[in-house]
């Protein structure tokens, strides 16, 4: 299982990133990582119309995207269509950040699940 990772280099620089998830566990329910650490769960729901200029995450966070996409783009150029059902951890939480916008004039709900 691969999730996307946003992050910033010692310039400030954001970047991404494939991280590969490793399942640690079989069991006749399936498939599991090893449990990761979590702070927190933060519900959003975001207008179709969502367009943010250059920002920084405002803390390391997985998000969720439950029904439709976001793209995101990076500092260094590299845009991401992040569509419904992926995973992303942003912790690009100082420099440039990033930009993010709608996709398809879709409202999205997504989940945070905060790691600081």
């Amino acid at each position: 299982m691969k999730i996307h990772r946003l992050y910033a280099d010692e310039k400030g620089e954001s970047h991404f990133q494939d991280v590969e998830i490793e399942f640690k566990e079989q069991s006749r329910a399936g498939r599991m990582s090893a449990r990761l650490p979590a702070s927190g769960i933060i519900f959003r729901q975001v207008a179709p119309d969502y367009d943010l200029d250059w920002h920084p995450a405002p803390r390391r966070q997985y998000i969720v995207n439950l029904d439709a996409g976001v793209q995101i783009t990076a500092s260094d150029g590299e845009a991401r269509r992040i569509g419904a059902g992926e995973v992303i951890l942003v912790e690009d939480t100082w420099g440039k950040g990033h930009l993010s916008k709608a996709l398809d004039g879709k409202l999205r709900h997504c989940i945070f699940v905060t790691l600081d």
